[in-house]
């Protein structure tokens, strides 16, 4: 099982000191978070993708190849890579060179997004959102696996005789999560391609997550990936830890209370009870993150948003220390200890190459069935499936 943290790249004041850092200061912290990320034993740190203020993240592979440089052994993914106003043959080329850069160590989430205005702003309309998500995946998934291309959709010039170059390392693409809070549209996506879900239930109840895991493990098998319980799944979280759980919680209260995305609205308690928000001490956080498998059963990856709501560089960096020597270690062992042994580990560069030429070889191996979607218009049956 893998385990990391993700940034969305905010610039929010300080609530506790009114110092709002530069945009400058914002882009150098996020490098050196990921190298602390690394130091401490995290796997993955992902990097989002905003197009708008109060957000600096607006080139994710930039900022990832200049950490693939700077570390050794961290993957490196993204929350979100925005499928549908980026254009896929430029994602495809933007993240195969970044892939040869960084000998692997990467794979991406797709997301739709949830600012509004960005879709005019790179000619789209937000009312195409899914249509936008479903045909720009289809072509991405062709152009990394064939090396020429025809291709005519409804939402993009077509393409006659395409080769996107690099091709990917190895002949790979890199490993894709679908990652959604509400859709389930996108778990249907995720299950029809075998790729991964991530279910960044953050704002959301359990309840909620737990029928969106489940939609796409039943609509997993139903494609002939494998069975249910072997479906690739990825959760969201978020957490402050402090040595003692009432210092956690007085820490965190004024910048939970001033967040421009949860602020001014249900309590922290309130928060803290309905949804994956983890404020307490290193125990508290381990028992949280183990009740999620009650409801999303084993999964494969869990990213914390650790760097938001005005929280300064020093105290990210105290809190990955935490996050790295007590919390993580413990959560390794019990996670493995649970997990049955034909559950699948995450997904990577290595273990994908290794499936590759156990097929070639005609070694028994999982199902690596790759649906094509019509060659000649892109669609693939996800939009058409049910998803009562």
């Amino acid at each position: 099982m893998q385990f990391g943290i993700f940034t969305v790249g905010d610039v929010t004041t300080d609530p506790t000191t009114g110092h709002t850092p530069s945009e400058h200061e914002r882009i150098k912290a996020t490098v050196a978070i990921a190298r602390k990320a690394e130091e401490v034993g995290l796997d993955v740190m992902a990097f989002g993708q905003h197009h708008n203020p109060p957000f600096v993240a607006t080139s994710p592979t930039t900022t990832m190849a200049y950490v693939a440089a700077q570390t050794e052994r961290l993957l490196l993914s993204t929350s979100t890579t925005l499928i549908t106003t980026t254009d896929p043959v430029r994602i495809a080329e933007d993240y195969a060179q970044l892939q040869h850069l960084a000998e692997g160590r990467v794979d991406l989430m797709l997301g739709r997004g949830n600012t509004g205005p960005v879709y005019p702003w790179f000619g789209k309309d937000i009312r195409d959102g899914i249509e936008l998500a479903v045909e720009n995946y289809a072509l991405l998934h062709q152009l990394w696996r064939k090396d020429v291309v025809n291709w005519q959709g409804k939402h993009r010039t077509p393409l006659q005789g395409f080769t996107a170059t690099p091709r990917p390392l190895d002949d790979v693409p890199p490993f894709v999560w679908h990652g959604s809070i509400r859709s389930p549209e996108i778990a249907e996506q995720a299950a029809y391609y075998g790729d991964g879900f991530f279910s960044n239930h953050i704002f959301w109840p359990a309840s909620h997550t737990a029928q969106m895991v489940r939609l796409y493990r039943r609509r997993f098998e139903h494609y002939g990936h494998g069975k249910a319980h072997q479906a690739i799944v990825g959760l969201g979280g978020q957490a402050f830890i402090s040595k003692n759980s009432q210092d956690a919680v007085k820490q965190f209260r004024p910048y939970f209370d001033n967040a421009p995305v949860y602020g001014h609205g249900p309590s922290l308690e309130e928060f803290m009870a309905g949804t994956p928000l983890s404020v307490g001490s290193p125990q508290q956080i381990i028992e949280k993150t183990l009740s999620f498998r009650e409801y999303a059963g084993d999964y494969q990856r869990q990213l914390w948003l650790m760097d938001h709501a005005g929280l300064p560089l020093k105290t990210v960096l105290e809190q990955l220390d935490l996050l790295g020597e007590e919390v993580v270690p413990v959560l390794r062992k019990e996670f493995a200890a649970l997990r049955p042994a034909d559950v699948p580990d995450a997904p990577t560069h290595a273990s994908l190459v290794a499936g590759k030429v156990a097929a070639q070889e005609g070694v028994a191996a999982p199902s690596t069935r790759t649906p094509v979607a019509d060659t000649v218009t892109g669609r693939s049956p996800v939009a058409q499936e049910s998803h009562a």
